[in-house]
């Protein structure tokens, strides 16, 4: 018999929020996290782009110096995030739990790029020997996974996922299978990221992928808005403990949602832009369903991946319309990285939180920025106020696509 995983525990810190509950109450006002970058390589590197969505509350306010001193600035978010989610969950410091079924599945785009390219300046400017020592388990992209497995006490696994902006939704479908197989009881996943620095500002804007209205942050991130130009760069990190459906009952923990299903493809078409027509994210929602067994008609809404970029919202679009056909109308659509920014790896982490959440709620986020919509993406958006969704049983999608073609979806059913 096929197991079943449910959600008991989340955490974050993102641009609108620290913690979880600030995080959701803004994302329901409607609060863009963008603002202009204050640091001195903004201008010593003449960026063409000088406004990102920093952390709302920076990590140096919640960890420990030491804690500073040896970690990465994306490991140190995944910490934040990672001890919220872990006390949300009814877990103390002497979790009653078997450590040996008990896994980390997590991800991130980049990983530690600030020590690495911090490290590559002193190599040159100072020489080998000022080289940190913890340098390499820094800037490793599964540092975040071995540092957590490390605090908690994981030993069914230290899984971590790397396609790029698809790595915190595809965290969940580790976790589920991890659930489902028997291998464990208790997952910690979700991602991280913490590349507001400025070689990835510098290489995105030349892809010309970011917003270039830094007289106006706020209103940077536009998805669906015939004026949208580009994504704004968001950074900070997403938790959720998924566990079975047994080993909750069993020590009474809250359920915010089951985690139903999820589906993983990937387009075969483009190092970075998507199938035009969304195939291979069709595919990914449908399998994510279909994983599920639930028909396109049982969700009510969906967190989209919607990045603002004017060649990104299309694809989407057309695979929510070829998956749910007329149901479409029906789907109440969110596009919570208007408010954030895009947090890259970390994004789909984030915004499964706020699909958890708008499952268990009934309450979905709103999208702001959207002053005229593209006529040729035709979705009920949410704007304005929350949007409430239908009694019963509530099921709720969350898309995330990355470069390289990476497609993942989640299907959460609210509790």
């Amino acid at each position: 018999m096929t197991r079943t995983a449910v959600i008991t525990g989340l955490g974050a810190t993102t641009p609108i929020g620290g913690d979880v509950p600030t995080f959701w109450t803004n994302a329901l006002a409607g609060v863009s996290g963008a603002a202009p970058l204050e640091q001195d390589w903004v201008q010593e590197n003449d960026l063409p782009v000088t406004f990102a969505a920093q952390l709302s509350v920076p990590t140096s306010e919640v960890l420990k110096k030491v804690e500073l001193k040896r970690q990465d600035p994306a490991m140190q978010m995944a910490t934040v995030a990672a001890r919220e989610a872990w006390a949300d969950a009814g877990f103390g410091e002497d979790a009653d739990i078997d450590h040996d079924r008990f896994a980390i599945a997590f991800g991130t785009g980049i990983g530690g790029v600030w020590t690495l390219l911090d490290g590559w300046d002193t190599l040159r400017e100072r020489g080998p020997r000022r080289v940190m020592p913890m340098t390499v388990p820094m800037l490793m992209p599964n540092g975040a996974a071995g540092a957590l497995s490390l605090e908690f006490g994981a030993r069914a696994g230290a899984h971590t996922v790397v396609s790029a902006c698809a790595s915190g939704t595809e965290s969940l479908s580790t976790a589920l299978a991890l659930i489902r197989s028997g291998t464990a009881d208790v997952v910690m996943c979700g991602s991280t990221e913490a590349a507001i620095h400025p070689l990835p500002i510098a290489a995105f804007s030349a892809m010309q992928a970011m917003s270039r209205r830094n007289d106006d942050p706020q209103a940077a991130s536009r998805p669906y808005d015939v004026d949208r130009d580009g994504f704004v760069l968001g950074e900070g990190a997403g938790v959720l403990i998924v566990e079975s459906e047994e080993h909750a009952a069993a020590r009474g923990a809250r359920v915010y949602a089951e985690l139903s299903g999820t589906g993983v493809t990937s387009d075969s078409h483009h190092i970075t832009a998507p199938e035009p027509e969304g195939l291979g994210a069709s595919r990914a929602m449908r399998a994510a369903l279909d994983d599920a067994g639930l028909e396109p008609s049982a969700v009510c809404h969906v967190n989209a991946h919607a990045t603002s970029t004017p060649v990104g919202d299309k694809p989407e679009y057309h695979a929510m319309r070829s998956v749910f056909g007329d149901h479409l109308a029906d789907v109440q659509v969110s596009a919570t990285k208007s408010q954030t920014g895009h947090l890259l790896g970390a994004s789909g982490a984030i915004e499964s939180v706020l699909s958890v959440l708008a499952a268990h709620h009934g309450t979905a986020p709103v999208t702001i920025n959207l002053d005229e919509q593209d006529p040729e993406i035709d979705l009920n958006v949410v704007t304005g106020e929350p949007g409430v969704l239908p009694e019963g049983q509530r099921v709720v999608m969350k898309n995330s696509f990355g470069f390289g073609g990476h497609n993942a979806v989640a299907v959460f059913t609210g509790r």
